[in-house]
């Protein structure tokens, strides 16, 4: 279906649409340079735990980190922000480039309804303000991949302000403690990507590769509330998991459709901000707790030696686990930055200010978004701890691994299992397969329908525990055999006749007199040896519960 644009026509700042052609959604983008790098003030601290080395020693002085964000979301679209071009990863080379993306002269933005759609209900879903009117802007800077010499974005009057994003920091011994934690959101805005730089080292030649170059962005400004690269990571997975459910971007990583600057500063408490450092491009969430923990250590080391922190922008080296000086930041680039003069105001409307008999398919109505935002990430994990009685750090761990809480819906919907040994098979056994291997959920060779089909047999008490674990190991080679296949080649069916499993009792306690002699002299883990050596000769097929039924009985006759 083609998308919606809007087009700026001329007198009475109004805007109609035109059609360009579309068809699905389609992933795009590799990381690269030329994202915004304005330098802001340094903004207030609502929070600054202390960050300090190891465990600082007597009279040392701590330190305390100060991290803030800037995060780059592809917006999923048909087509660019501002052209009819299409969207779409891993395209050949400059395939996908319209007049206007090559910045031909002549060549006139004509505004994405998508991307005006998409900004505002990630904003609403971020508990941001809406301006009802906000602005475009050039922002001047000379890049090979920038072919015009400028990007539009809004830096001036944002689509969406002040905000906030709340996540979760697992805490405790065992990570199994989730504390909640909120950042708040300076600003969102609508931008334009640049294009691609593909160095070729061999030839010493740079490559230019325009396909990106005018993708629309939403840039999600955070205040720098975070301290180190756990939260930093948590919020930037919260804030993917809550585009994904929106819709607005798929935000990828590995694809480029989500990238990272982060600003990072160390001080003393009470003292005034230190200076900062820009860490650009970080694509991984992974990635990016490594790079802010690393940069803060570096200049606590720093500092403690002598030395200063420059105000710079650097990179991180994922090999070599360290960051690394690109540019220095000393002298403010001036980005000259002016208005939009090919874009008039962006104007949008709810039900109180939206005038009589407008056409809905002229203009775009907040309220009217906002009755449309699906179930957000917080509110499913609400839901699942209400409804299964999980604990909610396994909520968390469900949303967290892409493709894990579809998973376990199915099971659920196929078994009589009750949910909380699903979750824990799901979370346990089936995820702990699934991370030995390094596998995705979706390359798993266990399917939901056959995963419900073990916990049935294992709920009937046709198998015992440990011959369900032996199935599943069976399941895992796939070999596309079905549960109750297996356990019939392999029997693995419980032992339903009592009277074997009393002879079979009665022998191992002869065979084992001592362990006998230790359980009747008060020994009360005797018993778990004697029940272990009857499952070993039944090959796990009897019923634990059972055996132990059996063996007090003929200990105390």
């Amino acid at each position: 279906m083609a998308a919606p644009m809007l087009r700026w026509v001329g007198r009475g700042r109004l805007w109609t649409f035109a059609r360009v052609d579309g068809g699905s959604c389609h992933r795009r983008g590799a990381p690269t340079g030329s994202t915004s790098n304005r330098i802001r003030g340094q903004s207030s601290v609502a929070q600054q735990p202390l960050y300090t080395t190891q465990k600082p020693r007597k009279g040392e002085h701590k330190w305390a980190a100060v991290v803030g964000l800037e995060i780059h979301a592809q917006i999923s679209s048909n087509s660019k922000l501002f052209s009819g071009s299409q969207v779409r990863f891993s395209a050949p080379p400059n395939s996908l480039v319209s007049f206007f993306d090559a910045s031909l002269p002549g060549t006139l933005p004509v505004l994405n309804r998508r991307c005006v759609e998409a900004a505002v209900m990630t904003g609403l879903a971020l508990n941001c303000h809406i301006n009802k009117k906000s602005l475009f802007d050039r922002k001047h800077y000379f890049y090979a991949d920038l072919p015009a010499g400028y990007q539009i974005t809004q830096q001036r009057l944002p689509i969406a302000v002040n905000g906030s994003l709340t996540y979760g920091v697992c805490a405790g011994k065992k990570q199994s403690q989730v504390i909640p934690k909120t950042v708040r959101i300076k600003q969102i805005q609508l931008e334009q990507d640049s294009g691609k730089s593909l160095h070729d080292d061999l030839r010493s030649q740079t490559l230019i590769d325009l396909n990106r170059a005018g993708v629309g962005l939403l840039e999600v400004v955070l205040e720098p509330d975070l301290s180190c690269g756990e939260e930093a990571a948590a919020a930037v997975r919260e804030l993917q998991l809550i585009l994904q459910a929106l819709g607005t971007s798929q935000a990828n990583m590995a694809e480029g459709q989500l990238r990272v600057d982060a600003n990072i500063s160390v001080h003393h408490p009470g003292e005034p901000l230190g200076v900062r450092t820009e860490v650009k491009n970080l694509n991984s969430i992974r990635f990016l707790a490594k790079a802010i923990d690393y940069e803060i250590q570096r200049q606590i080391d720093e500092l403690e030696n002598g030395g200063e922190i420059l105000n710079e922008t650097r990179s991180f080296h994922h090999q070599l686990g360290c960051t690394m000086s690109m540019r220095d930041k000393e002298g403010k680039q001036d980005y000259r930055f002016m208005p939009e003069p090919n874009l008039p105001p962006l104007v949008l409307y709810d039900a109180t200010s939206l005038p009589a008999g407008a056409d809905p398919q002229q203009v775009i109505n907040i309220d009217q978004i906002r009755e449309t935002l699906p179930e957000l990430p917080r509110v499913t994990r609400e839901r699942l701890v209400q409804q299964y009685g999980m604990l909610l750090e396994h909520s968390f761990t469900l949303l967290n691994e892409v493709g894990l809480l579809e998973f376990f819906q199915n099971v659920i919907k196929e078994t009589r299992a009750e949910p909380k040994k699903v979750t824990s098979w799901v979370l346990n056994t089936f995820l702990g397969y699934l991370k030995q291997q390094n596998l995705a959920v979706s390359e798993s060779p266990v399917t939901p329908s056959a995963l419900a089909e073990l916990l049935d047999l294992l709920d009937s008490r046709t198998i015992s525990s440990a011959a369900a674990k032996q199935v599943f190991e069976e399941l895992w080679k796939g070999e596309g055999k079905t549960p109750g296949q297996i356990v019939s080649e392999k029997q693995l069916e419980l032992m339903e006749d009592r009277g074997s499993l009393e002879q079979l009792c009665h022998s191992v306690m002869e065979a084992h007199p001592q362990v006998v002699m230790d359980l009747k002299e008060g020994n009360p883990r005797a018993i778990n040896k004697l029940i272990g050596l009857v499952r070993k000769a039944t090959q796990s097929r009897a019923d634990p519960a059972m055996i132990k039924e059996i063996l007090e009985k003929k200990l105390s006759s």
